[in-house]
């Protein structure tokens, strides 16, 4: 995650500080809502997900520390305290809390600023496994990933070894070209120019099973230049 695409939440109830610094972190091209305490903020996060949280200590009716445990017990966001405490004690109690880090008031906003983007570098990005279907769709054909079985309806096609080490490669690599280098070297055979036919002949014998037409292959494609694509419904 970049900075500048962060969502901020920003809570004081200073009106003044708060939309000042709205502001001012909105012209370093971060998206920010404001919170006037913590009930408000409370109905914000039912809402909204946000990237960080820059949360003011001394508010009415729940402190900034009580909000910072409460958050802490569903989420990881976050939190930058604010404060116009400055003792060491103040500090080490927010810091228990569960926040990722405190500044006193007054402070710079620049100082602000690069404590923010400082928490958020050290954020693990978040990768989304992308869901691998089970079962592959090839026309009337159906390939099964983890038995690693190819069926025509109810009849099981018998696939030889190789064939089934092809498939293998090319379910696990769906849509993308493979060489023929690359095949000979999953296959683990030697290299060479031989085996690199050998593999545009196990290639044609494979699609005798998987295409209705294996001379206009709609499955198994040829990538001209690039090698061959398993290309499934």
């Amino acid at each position: 995650m970049s900075e500048v695409d962060a969502h901020l939440l920003i809570v004081d109830d200073d009106e003044r500080i708060r939309t000042l610094l709205q502001k001012f972190l909105m012209r370093a091209g971060f998206l920010v809502s404001g919170a006037r305490d913590a009930a408000h903020a409370r109905r914000l996060m039912a809402g909204l997900d946000f990237d960080l949280i820059v949360l003011d200590v001394m508010m009415p009716g729940e402190t900034g520390i009580d909000l910072t445990r409460a958050v802490r017990e569903t989420s990881q966001v976050p939190i930058l305290l604010l404060t116009a405490k400055g003792e060491t004690e103040d500090r080490i109690i927010g810091l228990e809390a569960g926040a990722d880090d405190y500044l006193s008031k007054p402070f710079e906003p620049k100082e602000l600023l690069l404590r923010i983007n400082a928490i958020l570098r050290r954020m693990p990005e978040v990768v989304v496994e992308a869901v691998r279907p089970k079962v592959l769709g090839l026309g009337g054909y159906q390939y099964d990933i983890e038995r690693g079985e190819l069926w025509e309806g109810d009849a099981l096609v018998r696939l030889t070894a190789t064939e089934n080490q092809l498939m293998k490669i090319f379910a696990a690599s769906v849509g993308e070209a493979i060489s023929r280098v690359t095949l000979v070297e999953e296959l683990g055979r030697d290299h060479g120019q031989a085996q690199e036919r050998a593999i545009d002949v196990q290639i044609t014998r494979l699609r005798r099973k998987i295409e209705r037409d294996p001379k206009q292959p709609r499955y198994l494609q040829t990538v001209r230049g690039a090698g061959y694509m398993l290309a499934p419904d």
